[in-house]
């Protein structure tokens, strides 16, 4: 399945030529202060599946240094997708365009949620992150 997706402004915008799968949000303290919400959504993606439409310059990767991290719109900050060793891991869902059919798997990291955050039923929720990893990394 084909579907764009890009930055706050506008810059960076991306195609993915492929599904998602995954999908979790993540409520550890670190997501909360990078994304300044009480979590992170975000889904994995098949290597390569992403294209870079516009703005692929513009990208900055944080932290600099190191095998992980996430690359931001460098001109509105806007999270857009996740790298392990220079490779695209999975996008965040809130930069999407079109995200029907996507449904949240799991609540990953909720021993450590904000204490104003009221957890959504009917979905797994995990105090750290699922020994069963298969639940976030299969499609």
């Amino acid at each position: 399945m084909k579907r764009r997706g890009g930055c706050f402004c506008g810059v960076v915008q991306y195609e993915l030529n492929g599904d998602v799968y995954g999908a979790r949000s993540c409520h550890c303290s670190r997501c909360r202060k990078a994304f300044s919400a009480q979590a992170n959504s975000y889904a994995v993606i098949t290597p390569g599946s992403l294209k870079w439409l516009s703005g692929e310059d513009n990208l900055k990767k944080y932290p600099e240094e190191g095998h992980e991290g996430r690359l931001f719109c460098s001109t509105c900050g806007s999270s857009l997708c996740g790298v392990v060793d220079g490779e695209i891991h999975g996008i965040t869902l809130g930069c999407l365009d079109d995200d029907h059919d996507i449904e949240i798997k799991a609540h990953i990291f909720v021993g450590s949620k904000a204490s104003w955050e009221v957890m959504p039923e009917n979905v797994p929720q995990f105090d750290k992150f699922p020994d069963d990893i298969e639940i976030l990394t299969k499609p």
